[in-house]
């Protein structure tokens, strides 16, 4: 009779402590404004003009789009706009680019063109407050506190509308302790289904399934768009009202689905 009656507490907590651990809050003000724009992913980039380059997050500017982009963390302290740690990708030479100083960031183009790496400092410059920016941060080698301090550094005389994401809950975990006032966000997807992923199973189980979230208990999700339908991500927004943030939106089709989802939209490819 104690190990039924042990069984039947633990059946009874278990979905509860599940709901617990997709807890977020839903009431930061500035969430209003952010639903208002669609955003750029990458800046407005093409075949001719770079992801992530200063031509990419002008011609987004001059659009009326806000625009997602990615920060690394230099070995001076700075912070340079990049997507992946590599430059093998977008600039030819699998050099990491959190072991570059400020100045040598000159020395790279981007595919082929004159574009130079950007520094987050050249960003906040361009935009001046005149449209919103989802700011990604990109964690390497343990660096995830600096990473996120600098920042939030950088950004406090900085009058314009922004929030902060990552796929690393430690990133949004500093966020909630240091500075609540800022609109944070957890980045994620079915990592079950990424095989190639140098990352544990039981910590691909807990970030697609949004287990951290008890711990940095984010403004919003930002979910891969075509795995939208996964458990945590319906219980999170049913029971505890989440904003949605849709990556990356990629044909009209998806568009109109975020849209009428009430899902932020993170464009690529196309125009909204």
């Amino acid at each position: 009779m104690t190990v039924l009656l042990i069984i039947g507490i633990a059946l009874v907590l278990m979905p509860i402590l599940y709901l617990l651990a997709l807890r977020c809050r839903n009431n930061h003000p500035l969430l209003r404004k952010l639903r208002k724009w669609n955003y750029a992913h990458r800046g407005l980039h093409n075949d001719k003009v770079p992801e992530n380059s200063m031509t990419a997050f002008r011609l987004a500017l001059e659009k009326g789009y806000g625009i997602e982009l990615d920060l690394h963390l230099l070995a001076d302290g700075n912070l340079a706009v990049m997507h992946d740690s590599s430059l093998l990708r977008t600039a030819g030479v699998d050099v990491p680019i959190e072991s570059l100083n400020t100045q040598q960031l000159s020395e790279y183009r981007l595919l082929d063109t004159q574009e130079e790496i950007p520094t987050f400092e050249q960003v906040l410059q361009l935009f001046q407050g005149k449209a919103p920016m989802i700011i990604e941060l990109k964690s390497a080698n343990g660096n995830h506190d600096a990473l996120t301090q600098t920042a939030c550094r950088m950004l406090e005389n900085y009058d314009g509308l922004y929030c902060i994401e990552s796929f690393d809950p430690r990133c949004i975990r500093w966020l909630k302790k240091n500075r609540p006032d800022i609109v944070r966000g957890q980045l994620a997807s079915n990592s079950l289904k990424e095989k190639d992923l140098k990352i544990p199973l039981i910590l691909r189980f807990w970030m697609t399934n949004l287990l951290t979230n008890f711990w940095n208990v984010p403004d919003f999700i930002a979910y891969c768009f075509s795995d939208r339908n996964q458990l945590s991500v319906l219980l999170s927004h049913k029971v505890w009202k989440v904003q949605n943030v849709a990556w990356t939106i990629k044909t009209r089709e998806d568009y109109d689905a975020a849209v009428e989802e009430g899902w932020i939209p993170i464009f690529e490819g196309f125009e909204p």
